[in-house]
This record gives C-alpha cells, structure tokens and sequence, in this order.
C-alpha cells in the first residue's frame, strides 16, 4: 500500500506508489507543498520524472504537512516513503489505494487548490512580500528559475491556464533576478585563466569555466535505453536521397485549402503517410525481436513514434493506430503530440507502446543523421533537412527540393533487402505524391 499509519495515529506516511509500466523509481521534480501547509485530498503535492513522463503525486488524504522525507532531484524507490501528513480527525484504518486509483496524475485533481494562480501582486507587494504559495509552472521552467535564483510566484505565466513555461522565466531575468557582481573594492571572484572579467562602470563579471548538470530522470533512462539499443542491438542504416518537389507543391495547394485551415501542415506529415504507406507494403519493418521466446513478433499495427526534443530530454510519443489516421488527422495528432511532450505534459500512456519511429533532425539544419533504434522495434527513419539543390531533372540540370531520408535497423530482423526496398518505396511515395494519395 502507498501510505501508512506512524506509530501515533494520527500521522500519515504517503509512499511513492506503484508508477506502472514496470518502473521501480523515480526523481523527485518538485514537492507543490511545504511543512506547515494544510493540504486536501487529490491536491498535488509532488511531481515525479520517470523515464516516461512527468506525472503528478495526489494526496489520498487530508492534513497538515509534517515532514517532507525527499529532496527535489533524488532518486525514489517504488514504496519509499515520501510525505508526512498529520490529520486531526480520527483514524482507526489509512485509506488503501487500488491499482487504478487516482495516485500518478491520470484522474481529478484538486488543480483549482493547488496549481491554480492567483492575481499578481502589485509592484510594491512585488519588492516586499516573500513567496507563500507555489505559482503554477512547468517542471523545466521549475528547474530553470531555482538554477537562476527566480521566484516564480512574481513571474507572469503564458502558459496553458497561465502557467509559467522556460521563455517566461528567461525574460524575467532582468527583472526578477539580476545579478550582483563585487564592486570595486570588494571581495572579488578569483581570475580564471588570468583574467578576472571586465570592469565595467566598477563592476566585476566573474566567468565559469564548468558546469555539472546531475543526471536525472528522461535523461538518465534515455542514455539507458540508448546504451542498451547499442549493446544488443545489431545496427546498420541505409540512405536514399529524393526529389521532393512534387511533395512540397502539394503540401503548397493542401495549406490553401479549406480542409487544412488552421493546421500547420509540414512536409513531416507527408513523410509520415508515406511511412505508413510503406509499412503496409512491408509490414516486416514494423517488427520486434522477442529474445526470451526467440521469435520475431510483426505487427499489423502502427504506433507511430515521432521524436520530440524537449527541454527535459528526448521524448518519443506515439500515435496510436497511427494506419488509420488521414493525412490531415496525422498533421493535427503529431502537432498536438509534440506540443504535449514540449509542455512536459505527455503521460506514460502517451510515451509507451511505439513500433516505428520518425526522427527529423532536418529542423536543426542537417542533411541527414543515423539514429539508434528503440529497443522494441525494428527500424527508425530519419528525415534530413529539405533544400533546393541542383538535380538532374528529366535530363536537365535543374533546380529542385530535395531531401535524404536515413533508416537505421535491427539486423536480426530487416535484412538488407527490406530495408533498402521499404526506403525505396517511402522515397517513390514522396517523388510522386499523388499515388500515395489514391491509397487513403
């Protein structure tokens, strides 16, 4: 059971509950509550970073905090204890918590008592007044404010129901939290490499030449998962380049079009519908090696992963039964996928089950990349950046999109045929867009 009676009664020991997914941790992000604070039932008092998501801890009873037994950025067993609540009213049994209780974020919350903000304070409030209460926030922009000294309570939220995200707390740096380097005449930092910054209008910049950041959380367990994928996995990767212009046209006509207004349509879409396209043809690049059955599982469905990076870490959510989403259903599902996991939103169910995934590194500029595969698949495609480059074009130089898609997998399962004939066929779909079109 996640909590328990203390030894006088009337003191409740919450502990960190079962996260699911076989998961036997997590870090602790934050607590939302402080010793002293009165807290209600379901009110958010915790957020925990596991290597699926960032998941909020709901109090299953009422009471005043006595003692908080973790620190934010340490590592927590399943069934460690976490919190200390005294509760005045009589307790002969503490409530139990079943398996699809409401303990790691997905039911009601009591957000109205605990994340909800309250009008900013005035100027002078502003200059005088300490912060009593948690202003709601998202964890990296938690994680970014404690690293700058800012107190989030007088940062004004841009987020969903005013929440503060990471841009709100970089430009409050000015402001909310200015640095005070020595003066002249005090003590200052000593120089490093034989120089002790400028001294500007008598003030002295130290400069750093280091900085450690713990590992924790989506990036402790990526490095994990990437590590094993290089250990157990036999990789290999394969290129084509292609000829897009067709593609970039159509996805030109598709954004004038009343179907697609108010969508952001982008050439991933399109490579995600030739994707799934191809995967129909060969359904054996959507596979997985089961090594403790020695079998080859293929499936006849298509979680389709789409990498994300967010400020806490690499994130993957997948599109659920993603074979039998339009294209315009696919533009909506990887937008609104890939806004969740940037707000630090998304949830264990949104993250686990993926069978294929979409890489875009072309956003950053790059021609083309070979990335690890998931364990638990077979493949990865990569989407490099698309250019206008000089290309032989019915026998004439000319001037024309083009792109290189990259696809790294699991040798044990794609051989080199399917591989190369499974990237051929995504590459025809998107020279010749139309056909890939006739199949919705």
């Amino acid at each position: 059971m996640p909590e328990q009676a203390a030894d006088d009664g009337h003191v409740l020991e919450f502990r960190l509950p079962d996260l699911g997914e076989g998961l036997a941790d997590g870090d602790l992000v934050s607590w939302s509550v402080a010793v002293g604070d009165t807290v209600e039932l379901n009110q958010t008092i915790a957020e925990v970073e596991t290597a699926k998501a960032v998941v909020a801890l709901p109090s299953p009873f009422s009471g005043v905090v006595v003692e908080l037994l973790a620190k934010p950025g340490d590592t927590v067993p399943v069934g460690a204890p976490l919190i200390r609540v005294r509760n005045d009213l009589e307790v002969t049994e503490p409530p139990t918590a079943t398996r699809n209780d409401v303990l790691v974020g997905y039911g009601p919350e009591a957000e109205s008592t605990s994340r909800r903000r309250k009008p900013a304070p005035s100027a002078a409030m502003a200059a005088t007044t300490p912060s009593s209460h948690r202003a709601a926030a998202t964890p990296a922009a938690r994680k970014l404010a404690k690293e700058l000294g800012i107190d989030l309570w007088f940062v004004a939220g841009s987020g969903p129901e005013g929440a503060v995200t990471v841009d709100d707390v970089r430009s409050a740096v000015p402001v909310t939290a200015p640095r005070t380097p020595a003066r002249v005449g005090e003590a200052a930092p000593a120089p490093v490499n034989g120089h002790s910054g400028d001294t500007d209008g008598g003030l002295i910049e130290p400069t750093a030449r280091e900085q450690r950041t713990p590992v924790s959380g989506v990036r402790k367990r990526t490095a994990a998962a990437m590590l094993a994928s290089a250990r157990t996995i036999p990789q290999a990767s394969t290129f084509v380049t292609v000829d897009c212009t067709a593609s970039m046209e159509l996805l030109d006509h598709l954004r004038t079009t009343k179907s697609f207004e108010g969508l952001t349509l982008t050439p991933l879409a399109l490579v995600a519908k030739a994707t799934l396209a191809a995967i129909a043809e060969y359904p054996g690049i959507n596979s997985a090696w089961d090594e403790p059955n020695q079998e080859i599982v293929t499936r006849h469905y298509v979680n389709l992963g789409i990498a994300v990076a967010a400020d806490r870490g690499l994130l993957v959510p997948n599109l659920k039964e993603a074979q039998t989403l339009s294209l315009r259903e696919l533009c909506r599902e990887i937008s609104d996928a890939a806004e969740t996991a940037r707000s630090g939103n998304a949830t264990p169910a949104d993250l686990r089950g993926g069978t294929f995934t979409i890489t875009n590194v072309g956003v950053f500029g790059v021609d083309s990349g070979v990335p690890l595969v998931n364990p638990g698949e077979a493949a990865i495609l990569c989407l490099g950046s698309i250019r206008k480059r000089p290309w032989v074009f019915r026998d004439e130089l000319a001037v024309r999109w083009v792109t290189t898609l990259g696809l790294s997998f699991d040798h044990r399962i794609v051989d080199g045929e399917l591989a190369a004939r499974f990237l051929a066929t995504t590459a025809g779909f998107l020279e010749d867009p139309l056909t890939l079109l006739s199949r919705v």
